[in-house]
């Protein structure tokens, strides 16, 4: 009998494949990036997001708002559902040993609890505000928060960096926006 993780690892591959088929045969439009000049800091981002299968942000940069975020949150869930995998399967190993165990167990918490503050973030942020959408992604040493909207303000900003500062502590925070055009 299949567990759990891996019917739902199934379906979610499955529900990817789907939808890459429908946004390669679909005509999205034409979308825009406003940077504010952090091209540095999203380039980095974009390297970290990138799949087994070589697909990174840039490869889906011109598919539309929404979905955009989408595909984003649904690459990392992918990733991270591998890496749980794979240490769940170091835990369940005879050969291991119980220090690479308890690493194991470890590493899995981490990636539950980053996951779980990255939702509760973009949450959050949304919540009360006229944002498009809310896109979190977290690294070992920095947090980007990608928003969409038309322009954000100083205060926004501080607000934003102030909020994922509460949830993952002294941490850089990278804030940037993107908007949609309908040319």
């Amino acid at each position: 009998m299949l567990k759990k993780q891996t019917v739902w690892l199934l379906t979610m591959l499955s529900l990817m494949i789907v939808l890459s088929v429908y946004y390669m045969t679909s005509d999205m439009g034409d979308q825009a990036y406003v940077n504010n000049g952090q091209d540095e800091s999203e380039e980095a981002a974009s390297d970290s997001t990138e799949s087994e299968d070589g697909t990174t942000v840039d490869d889906i940069a011109n598919i539309g708002g929404d979905e955009l975020y989408t595909s984003i949150r649904m690459e990392l869930e992918d990733s991270r559902s591998t890496e749980i995998e794979r240490l769940e399967e170091i835990v369940t190993s005879a050969s291991a040993s119980i220090d690479e165990k308890d690493k194991a167990l470890k590493d899995i918490d981490v990636l539950e609890e980053v996951s779980s503050k990255e939702k509760i973030l973009e949450q959050t942020i949304s919540d009360g505000t006229e944002y498009g959408d809310v896109l979190v992604r977290s690294e070992e040493d920095k947090v980007h928060v990608s928003v969409m909207v038309d322009q954000l303000s100083n205060t926004e900003v501080v607000n934003i960096m102030q909020l994922v500062r509460d949830e993952f502590g002294e941490i850089p925070v990278n804030v940037d926006l993107r908007t949609n055009t309908d040319e």
